[in-house]
């Protein structure tokens, strides 16, 4: 299921969704993997799965991320309608600040070897 960005996406509502540590950190994990499902962000983040749910949830609004689901398990990725311009955003961001998901990434390469999903 995709969700779509619409051209009249306000600005504000799109820093706004960047501006919290944890939707940033999701966003960013997933244009550094592609795609990841909620056990691996869990893990990542060491949040609990509502919390990661959560914030996926209100980028998922937005259209930040979409989702495609495979038998009982849903993975998350960049939403491809994002404008070039968004996605050049968050690209500037990871590649700018790779030490804000350092942690985050060396988790999540460790248990990517062993997914539960």
């Amino acid at each position: 299921m995709l969700a779509k960005v619409t051209p009249a996406m306000p600005l504000p509502q799109f820093f706004k969704c960047l501006a919290e540590d944890t939707r940033l950190k999701i966003l960013l994990l997933l244009k550094s993997h592609a795609e990841l499902c909620v056990c691996d962000l869990t893990l990542a983040l060491a949040s609990s799965q509502p919390k990661v749910s959560r914030h996926l949830a209100e980028l998922k609004k937005h259209g930040l991320v979409s989702d495609e689901r495979r038998g009982k398990w849903i993975y998350y990725r960049l939403n491809t309608a994002l404008a070039p311009w968004q996605v050049s955003v968050i690209a500037l961001a990871l590649n700018n600040a790779p030490d804000f998901i350092h942690l985050e990434n060396t988790l999540l390469n460790s248990h990517l070897n062993e997914r539960c999903c």
